[in-house]
């Protein structure tokens, strides 16, 4: 089942970013470390490019991710025009106080009271921008919660005399084009719960982290990783946690926050669920499939073509 999640309010916060936006200088992009791709929305880059504003990405949540993978990332990113990549974890003393500086590299003309550096922070749900806006700022100024889309408004703050900076509400996108975004956007607890079946993220994440990390289950959960799929995986877990219902069946759900709990926190070890190579892929598989439901919807209508003549 295809995940997607689009609350009223960011249909709002789109209208308002994209107002604000004419009146800045650098977008700060903050995607999670562990998908920098499927945790992109692709409406905020339309809008950074429309106003051709530059944009430093901020790779948050770094010390979650698999830093191998997250240097490919890096070196990926920062290939693009007019893009500095940067992997940060806002909750560590210091990483914050890089950004400012990093900013104002990228727009060197806005340096002085008369042309202060403005700078506006956007992403999705729940990637960390309030930690940072917190940690800029050295003070609790922007609500940080467990849930996704916690801040609902645009708050502006002066860091200096020489800058400013803009918060903003995490903003999905319509429509999740690729199944698997959605499920590494609810793995990822980026999307709220209410649009979510937690066993099939579960799942879905025990199959990636099968085939890619085998050997932090197996030290976590003592399993043996040959052979299993993600429902088995659930099904080992259950059993060597004692999660049973009253009836007597294994407790699943519990079992399923249990796995998506320790990947969040990271409990498991450092985790990324997507690489540029893979990611690469995905995409071609993806357009593949279109291109050949377009040719299977051409035949189709010539053939009825053919039967009404």
């Amino acid at each position: 089942m295809a995940i997607q999640w689009f609350p009223g309010h960011m249909t709002q916060a789109k209208k308002k970013a994209e107002e604000t936006l004419a009146h800045v200088d650098v977008v700060i992009e903050v995607v999670d470390a562990r998908i920098p791709a499927a945790s992109h929305n692709p409406m905020i880059e339309k809008m950074r490019l429309f106003r051709q504003r530059p944009c430093l990405k901020i790779l948050n949540k770094s010390d979650l991710a698999d830093p191998q993978i997250t240097q490919a990332w890096l070196q990926h990113f920062n290939r693009q025009d007019n893009i500095h990549a940067v992997a940060l974890s806002c909750k560590k003393p210091g990483d914050a106080n890089k950004i400012p500086k990093l900013c104002a590299q990228l727009a060197p003309h806005r340096d002085s009271p008369i042309k202060p550096l403005r700078m506006m922070i956007m992403g999705i749900p729940n990637v960390g921008k309030s930690t940072l806006m917190n940690a800029l700022l050295n003070r609790r100024i922007a609500k940080v919660g467990d849930e996704p889309a916690v801040t609902k408004s645009q708050q502006r703050f002066d860091l200096s005399p020489l800058m400013s900076i803009t918060d903003t509400p995490g903003m999905m996108w319509p429509k999740i084009e690729l199944e698997s975004d959605g499920y590494m956007l609810a793995a990822c607890h980026a999307i709220g719960r209410n649009a979510v079946i937690d066993e099939d993220v579960a799942i879905f994440l025990g199959d990636i982290l099968l085939q890619r990390y085998p050997q932090l289950l197996q030290q976590r959960y003592q399993c043996e990783a040959n052979g299993l799929d993600g429902v088995a995986l659930l099904e080992h877990i259950a059993k060597r946690r004692a999660f049973k219902l009253r009836a007597g069946i294994w407790d699943m759900e519990k079992t399923a926050m249990t796995l998506l709990t320790e990947f969040r926190s990271g409990t498991l070890g450092r985790i990324s669920l997507e690489s540029p190579n893979s990611r690469a892929e995905l995409i071609a598989q993806h357009l593949a499939s279109r291109l050949q439901s377009a040719q299977e919807d051409d035949e189709d209508e010539a053939t009825q073509d053919e039967l009404s003549e």
